[in-house]
């Protein structure tokens, strides 16, 4: 490692500012072929614009100045509220209406200075693996890719700083996506909080299972979402059976990075709409949603093209207008919870027995 690794990040001096190329309304660099739903974005009419004024309008009406309605609303009308998070919240809202839905607003305000603290007087192990790492998160997007620029700066603050905070997590690489698209939408300290509020679990289950050593959430929701495809996909499920498919193959990156890993960004953000007000069950939803919708072509495939079609999904499949409809309509709460308590019944089981095992191996031991 170079010297200028070594030394943290804060001490670098930003290199070069790319040259400019044009980008997407998201701040992604454009591919040459540019993204099919340019053409989508710059035919919309004046009536569409009308439209989406309406609909932020509405959505201000519904959060107050700052929030200070959203608490109010959401106990007083909790479906409107889920159907219109469903249908996408407006991106000029976005980065505050995550912070009001995932608990991360109430964990900033009574924790003033916290992260302050964190980020100067603290040292953390991981630093520099998170500096080797930077470079790989949204590398196509404008505000990560000068190096030591704001963007990287930035994300290495709030990773250093979760890492000190939650020492028995520390840092892992998947978490970086994570941080990278919470400061697309709100500042530094905001994007800690927020990565507090899912990691600890403030509305929904705690998230820091993905991250632990082990991976252990990653291995439940794996053999969850296994059982899931069999039972609602039969068909399929046997041709991965029959091909030696297995979810740890294609579907890891869709818990550990919430789809924010590989997946058009676009649709990652729609996805997050939900998953920070519902819960991680969306990813189940969405995940069945794209094998349905692909289910004839994958049931085809051998191994070597399956894996392949696994990792790259159409653009079709990936339209949210499409997809999404049908991941609404998929019922997963039930059957998670029970299979979620089939999972830990086995995993007891298998400990249980390494124990009892030990316990043997010691007992032949001293005997002998």
């Amino acid at each position: 490692m170079s010297g200028m690794e070594k030394r943290r990040i804060d001490d670098c001096e930003p290199g070069p500012v790319p040259s400019p190329r044009p980008v997407d309304r998201f701040g992604f660099v454009k591919q040459e072929h540019g993204s099919p739903h340019e053409g989508v974005i710059k035919g919309r009419s004046a009536i569409q614009f009308e439209r989406e004024e309406r609909r932020v309008r509405k959505w201000r009406k519904m959060i107050g100045v700052g929030g200070s309605d959203w608490k109010h609303y959401v106990r007083r009308k909790p479906h409107v509220v889920k159907r219109r998070i469903r249908k996408g919240i407006p991106d000029c809202l976005r980065g505050l209406v995550w912070q009001l839905i995932s608990g991360s607003r109430d964990l900033l305000l009574m924790n003033p200075g916290v992260y302050e603290q964190l980020l100067i007087y603290e040292t953390s192990t991981s630093e520099l693996d998170i500096i080797r790492d930077i470079s790989r998160t949204f590398p196509s997007h404008v505000f990560f890719q000068q190096r030591h620029g704001p963007g990287q700066r930035s994300l290495y603050n709030v990773l250093k700083a979760y890492s000190v905070y939650d020492r028995d997590v520390g840092y892992v690489q998947g978490m970086g996506f994570l941080a990278g698209l919470l400061l697309l939408y709100m500042s530094e300290e905001d994007a800690f909080w927020l990565m507090v509020a899912l990691l600890k679990g403030a509305v929904h289950a705690p998230m820091e299972g993905l991250y632990q050593v082990g991976l252990p959430l990653v291995q439940q929701y794996l053999f969850q979402f296994d059982h899931l495809v069999k039972e609602q996909l039969p068909k399929l499920g046997e041709h991965f059976t029959k091909e030696m498919i297995n979810p740890s193959m294609y579907a890891s990156q869709w818990f550990i990075t919430v789809f924010s890993y590989s997946f058009p960004f676009h649709l990652a953000l729609r996805i997050w709409d939900v998953f920070l007000f519902e819960g991680v069950k969306i990813v189940f939803k969405v995940g069945l949603a794209l094998l349905t919708y692909c289910h004839d072509d994958l049931i085809k495939l051998p191994f070597e093209k399956l894996i392949h079609a696994l990792r790259n999904f159409p653009e079709d499949a990936m339209d949210p207008d499409k997809l999404l409809p049908v991941a609404y309509s998929i019922k997963v709460s039930k059957r998670l919870e029970e299979l979620k308590s089939l999972y830990e019944k086995q995993n007891k089981k298998v400990v249980q027995s390494t124990e009892t095992n030990g316990k043997v191996k010691q007992q032949d031991m001293q005997e002998d």
